[in-house]
């Protein structure tokens, strides 16, 4: 091998690591979105409130947006996770209202 592959090796294994420490605090900070998204379906479904707030999510995606461009990141890319994620919630919701 040679030293810049050697070095480019390096790298790359340092990324990895990187990306994964990232992995893991996005999976810990989805679990800890949808402890609180499921709290808020059982409070609509103990005062009989609508599963979802268009308004909300509105608001939800053109802030995510924002967000997104400030670290350059794809605000497309940024609006179809979120509306993945609110998609989950609005159904979790559904479940507690049934």
């Amino acid at each position: 091998m040679t030293d810049a592959t050697t070095r480019a090796a390096s790298l790359l294994k340092e990324h990895r690591e990187s990306i994964d420490r990232l992995d893991a605090i996005l999976v810990y900070t989805l679990g800890e979105r949808f402890k609180h998204t499921q709290a808020v379906g059982k409070l609509k479904a103990e005062h009989d409130l609508p599963p979802s707030d268009p308004a909300r999510e509105e608001a939800q995606i053109a802030r995510l947006e924002d967000l997104a461009k400030q670290a350059d990141l794809d605000p497309d890319f940024a609006k179809k996770f979120l509306n993945f994620i609110i998609a989950e919630v609005i159904r979790h919701h559904q479940q507690h209202q049934s």
